[in-house]
């Protein structure tokens, strides 16, 4: 594919995907989120890729929808998926680890689109802002959703609801960012991070971890996550990454995972499906009529 509004290159098993409209203070737009929405997936598909950062160009990382942009999207259109989910969705979705270095400003859609990434590292100098209610808009990427997951249902409705924006120290102390640097090194710092889950970790665990951690927050109790377990476990005790991560733990090495999520997991959608709608409330339930129940 063909990139107008992003950069999108892999080098060294990392995908890196950059916003590439600093003139516009890297505003978002329809075909900026096509343009992320497919790179997310090649990413994905590319067994060459270990791990994904997400970045921009210039100073800014994202100010939120370009409203001179002048770019309309039909919403009367059969199956029409809101722009900002576009972007979210398949990061949400994406079996690789996702890393956002955000290296300036990211306001409304420039924040809540980063949301389903695994690590946000953010510039010193960074603010942030969900400021749709002061522009008479609605949250979207799911942000409704995934922030309160983030940084609690108090921090997320004060955030949303006065739409103020608040600096790094605010972000990191809530939970929103994992960790603030200088500017200069906030690119430098995601690759670190990116190259140490190459190194230390199976993809295949990435994968399961990374999916099963968002499905099960959706449910009120651990029921469902017991359920994915009996079919987890005893996948990774035949998969040839367990034996290799205990050699490795025991000869002091380095792993050699050798396990690829597009070709070596059983579809995970089925696993965390039928977690989800399996009928918890029978004799092998936790609670007082089974399981471990008193």
């Amino acid at each position: 594919m063909t990139y107008s509004t992003i950069v999108y290159e892999v080098r060294d098993a990392i995908a890196t995907i950059t916003l590439n409209r600093p003139e516009h203070r890297n505003g978002f737009t329809v075909t900026m989120a096509d343009e992320l929405g497919a790179a997310l997936i090649a990413a994905d598909r590319d067994d060459g890729v270990k791990a994904i950062v997400v970045t921009a160009t210039g100073k800014y990382f994202c100010v939120g929808m370009d409203m001179a942009a002048g770019e309309l999207d039909d919403t009367t259109v059969p199956g029409w998926v809101e722009p900002a989910t576009r972007v979210a969705r398949p990061m949400t979705n994406s079996n690789k680890p996702v890393i956002a270095a955000i290296q300036g400003s990211a306001v409304g859609v420039g924040i809540s689109m980063t949301l389903p990434a695994d690590f946000r590292l953010a510039a010193a100098e960074a603010r942030f802002g969900f400021v749709f209610a002061r522009r008479g808009l609605f949250p979207e990427a799911g942000s409704l959703w995934f922030l309160p997951q983030l940084v609690g249902l108090a921090k997320a409705k004060e955030w949303m609801l006065t739409g103020r924006t608040f600096d790094a120290a605010e972000a990191l102390a809530a939970g929103l960012v994992t960790s603030v640097h200088p500017a200069a090194e906030v690119l430098d710092a995601a690759y670190a991070l990116a190259r140490d889950l190459i190194a230390e970790v199976a993809p295949i665990s990435a994968a399961v971890i990374r999916r099963g951690l968002v499905a099960m927050a959706a449910h009120g109790s651990p029921e469902a996550a017991f359920l994915l377990d009996t079919k987890t476990i005893p996948f990774a005790m035949a998969n040839p990454d367990l034996a290799e991560g205990v050699s490795a733990f025991l000869g002091k090495r380095p792993p050699r995972f050798t396990g690829n999520a597009s070709t070596d997991l059983p579809e995970l959608g089925e696993w965390l499906s039928a977690s989800a709608t399996r009928n918890t409330n029978g004799p092998n339930a936790g609670g007082p009529d089974g399981g471990l129940g008193g």
